[in-house]
This record gives structure tokens, sequence and C-alpha cells, in this order.
């Protein structure tokens, strides 16, 4: 499959589970993959083939000058950004519980991964999409926030910030050819998850699916190919919710 043929497409938060996924999918659709994570990943990168359009970046989303080397790095290679998927994400380290007990550290933290590092990204790469007259920008989400989760409120309420973002950026950009789209996947359980959580959570999600299984970190793959590739050209500040048909209460 060419659906990405010969464009260039940074992946943050590369080195997860669903991060990886989508670089390998992007690298099957033809696409350059300039993969960022927080460590080097060149040892997960080595196992997904194609090495020769494949980019590993350590950055950390949080710093300015990671993100515009990150971008930098990515124009020295390919000569161009076509695409930025702001996958990166403080989920897995986050606590549970009544929102008066969240510590304003960690709070702080949530912001600045989740929100802070998605916009340090977009300005990174801003000026060469620009120059380009093109660009696709896709944002994470989540469904949490058309659920609102309860107990998990830093968090929640920082992907529903992303949706805003995106919908606020996607006018501001529009005029330099770029577009601008939010992906909100559902939960994607891994061994992490079920260690610290159990599967009753999952096994709750599922119930209230039409497609009724856990999600996989490749169920996330066709939906973001889809808003990086020419199919998408007049898809903006949109959100797509990428959760098998869940029903929320």
């Amino acid at each position: 499959m060419s659906l990405l043929k010969n464009k260039t497409i940074i992946v943050t938060g590369a080195g997860g589970n669903i991060g990886q996924a989508y670089c390998r999918g992007f690298l099957a659709m033809g696409a350059n993959v300039v993969a960022a994570d927080l460590v080097d990943i060149s040892r997960e990168a080595a196992a997904w083939g194609s090495a020769d359009r494949v980019l590993v970046v350590t950055a950390d989303v949080v710093r300015q000058q990671d993100c515009d080397a990150m971008a930098a790095a990515a124009v020295s290679k390919f000569g161009r950004i076509d695409g930025l998927l702001n996958n990166a994400g403080f989920f897995k380290s986050a606590s549970f519980g009544s929102f008066l007990d969240i510590p304003a550290d960690e709070w702080n933290l949530c912001y600045e991964v989740n929100v802070k590092g998605s916009w340090q990204c977009i300005k990174a790469v801003h000026a060469q999409m620009k120059l380009q007259g093109q660009g696709s920008i896709v944002n994470v989400s989540s469904n949490t926030p058309y659920k609102g989760v309860p107990n998990f409120l830093h968090y929640v309420s920082s992907k529903a910030a992303i949706v805003g973002l995106s919908r606020a950026l996607a006018r501001e950009v529009g005029g330099d050819g770029i577009i601008v789209n939010t992906l909100c996947p559902d939960l994607i359980p891994d061994d992490d998850i079920i260690a610290r959580q159990g599967t009753i959570a999952d096994e709750r999600i599922i119930a209230g699916r039409c497609i009724r299984r856990t999600q996989l970190p490749e169920d996330m793959v066709g939906a973001a190919a889809f808003l990086f590739s020419d199919l998408a050209g007049f898809v903006t500040g949109q959100s797509l919710l990428v959760n098998g048909g869940a029903h929320f209460n």
C-alpha cells in the first residue's frame, strides 16, 4: 500500500506500543518516519525494517529546543515535513483518585506533556509546513473527555484541551495550507496497564462497544494514515473517535 508514499511524518512517543504501531504502519504505506521519544529507541526501530526511511530522534516534548532540533533533523534527513503526530503523552504515571488529591506537580506535568508539548512540537514544524504550503498535524486526545471519566481529572481535562487546541489552530493555519485534526482512541491496554488496573476496566469498556473486543494499537493506524493522506486534504478541525462504536451514557 502506498497511501503515504514519500511523505515524511514525525511521530512523538514513538517507543511505546501505540507509537511503534504508527511507525510500522506508516512505513508499510511508503512514508518516511521520524521516530521521536524521550529515550533512544534505535533498537526498537531496527525491527521495523526500511532503515533508510527511518530517523530516530531523542527528544523531550516539554523542551522547545528538543522539538526544534527534532524538526530540523527531519528536514535535514528528508527535506520536508508532511505530517506531525503528537502521540507523546502523560498517562501511565498519572494517579487515579479524587480531584481533591491530585498533586499540583503531577497536574502541571500532565499539562506540560499533553498540551504544552503538543503546542511546542507544532511550533517547531510550522515554518517548514508553511514554506511547503502543505502539512497535516494530528493531535491525540482521548475518549475520556466524551465519557467524562471520573477520578482522572488532570488527564481528562488535558485531553479535552487538545480538542480545543486543534479546532482553534485549524482556523489559524488553514491559510498556510495546513490541516489540523484530532484522534481520540479508547482504552488500549498493554501489560503495564493490566498489571496496574487488571482487566476489569477493559471488560467494562468492551461491553459498551458495538465491536466487542479489546482495542489494539494497530486499530489506530488506519485512521491516522487517512488524516495524513491526500484523501483528507479538505478535512480539518475535526475529531475522529476510534473506539469500536462505544456509546456514552
